[in-house]
C-alpha cells in the first residue's frame, strides 16, 4: 500500500463509495471535513430549527473528501460541502463543480475568508484552523528532550523518530502545513528543509487530528497537528503544551459551497444561510477563535490575544493551483514513512 500514490488511493477509494447515498425529497447530502465532536454540536441546533430537514452526513479527513469531490464531478452526490478546505474548494471551482449563492448575511464575511473572484461568491468560509505543534510533557521530560517552538527547532537531531506529522495528500493539515513550509522558505529551500524533517518523522497519519492525539496518549512525545486538537485534548485533561511556530503557523479556511447539480434544492440553500448564521458563528468561536465574522471570540489560554497574529501570510490561490504537483513531489520523496490506510 504505501507504494501507491496515496491520493490514487483517496481517490480509489472515493470512487467505490460513489452512488452509495441517494437523497430523497426533505434530505441533504453533505460531505464534510469538520470534527466530530464539533458536528454533534452544530448539528443539533440546525435540527432543532430545521426539523422538516434530514441531514444525511459524510465525514471524512480533507484529502479523502476532496477526492471523493472530484471522482464524483460528472455525477455529483453531495448537494453542499460543509467546512473543507478553501484550497480543495477552488480546485473543485476550477473544474466547474461549484454554483454560485451569496448565503444570508454573507456581506458579513471578511474578503479574505470568501470568494471574491466571482461576482456572486462560489464557496464561503466559517473558519480557519492552523498549524500547532503538540508535545506531551511527560514523555519529553522521559526522553530528556525540550519542546518545539518552531520549523527550526523540528530538525534536532534529539527528535529523530520522535514526530509524528499528518500525510498532505490525505489531510488537510497536513498539506497547509507543507504549503506553508513552501511559501515562507521558497520551494527550493522548503524541499530541502523537508527532506530534513524526514529524517526525524516516525510516521505520517492520514488524520490531521492524528498526530495530536498519539501525542496526548504518549504514543510520541511531539504531533505536528493543528492546534485546536491540541486544545481539545488539553481540556480533557491529557499532559499536552501547544506551542504555534514561531516563523507562523499555515492555515486553511474551512468553508462551504453549492455544488452543481440539474437541480438544485431548496434545502441546500437553507443549510448554507443557517451555516453563516450569527447562532453558527457564535458556536463555531467557542471552538475555534478565528472565525470568517466579527462576532465576539474569547481565545482560548494559550492563544495571543490576537489569534490571527500566529497566521503566514497564505496564498490561498497558489496553494489550490499548485496542490496536485506539491502531493505529486511530496508522495514520490516521503509516502514510505506513512501508516497504513485502513
Amino acid at each position: 500500500m504505501k507504494t501507491m500514490h496515496v491520493w490514487k488511493v483517496c481517490l480509489a477509494a472515493a470512487v467505490v463509495m460513489t452512488g452509495a447515498l441517494i437523497a430523497t425529497a426533505g434530505e441533504l447530502i453533505v460531505y464534510t471535513a469538520l470534527e466530530d465532536d464539533e458536528i454533534a454540536i452544530y448539528r443539533k441546533d440546525f435540527e432543532a430549527k430545521h426539523p422538516d430537514i434530514e441531514l444525511k452526513l459524510v465525514r471524512d479527513s480533507t484529502g479523502v473528501i476532496t477526492a471523493r469531490l472530484l471522482a464524483e464531478k460528472d455525477n455529483p452526490v453531495a448537494d453542499v460541502v460543509w467546512g473543507t478546505a478553501a484550497t480543495s474548494l477552488l480546485v473543485a471551482d476550477d473544474m466547474g463543480m461549484l454554483a454560485p449563492y451569496a448565503p444570508k448575511g454573507v456581506e458579513k464575511v471578511k474578503a479574505g475568508m470568501k470568494d471574491t473572484k466571482n461576482k456572486v461568491p462560489h464557496w464561503v468560509g466559517i473558519k480557519a484552523w492552523v498549524t500547532g505543534i503538540v508535545g506531551n510533557t511527560i514523555e519529553l521530560k522521559n526522553e530528556g528532550i525540550s519542546m518545539p517552538s518552531s520549523y527550526a527547532d523540528l530538525l534536532r537531531p534529539e527528535y529523530k523518530g520522535k514526530l509524528v506529522m499528518p500525510n498532505p495528500a490525505s489531510s488537510g493539515t497536513g498539506f497547509l502545513t507543507v504549503s506553508a513550509i513552501l511559501q515562507l522558505k521558497g520551494e527550493e529551500e522548503g524541499w530541502k528543509y523537508l527532506d530534513a524533517l524526514h529524517d526525524n518523522i516516525a510516521q505520517y497519519t492520514h488524520s490531521g487530528s492524528k498526530p495530536a492525539k498519539m501525542a496526548g496518549k504518549g504514543e510520541y512525545p511531539i504531533g505536528v497537528s493543528f492546534a485546536y486538537r491540541g486544545f481539545k485534548q488539553r481540556s480533557k485533561g491529557e499532559p499536552v503544551k501547544i506551542a504555534f511556530p514561531a516563523e507562523g503557523s499555515g492555515y486553511d479556511v474551512e468553508s462551504n459551497a453549492l455544488l452543481k447539480k440539474p437541480r438544485i434544492k431548496r434545502e441546500a440553500k437553507v443549510f448554507l444561510d443557517w451555516a453563516i448564521s450569527e447562532d453558527a458563528m457564535a458556536m463555531y468561536a467557542k471552538v475555534y477563535p478565528i472565525v470568517a465574522t466579527d462576532v465576539k471570540v474569547e481565545a482560548p489560554e494559550g492563544w495571543p490575544e490576537d489569534p490571527t497574529s500566529v497566521m503566514i501570510e497564505n496564498d490561498l490561490k497558489w496553494a489550490a493551483q499548485n496542490r496536485k504537483r506539491i502531493l505529486e513531489e511530496w508522495t514520490k520523496r516521503y509516502d514510505g514513512k506513512s501508516a497504513p490506510r485502513k
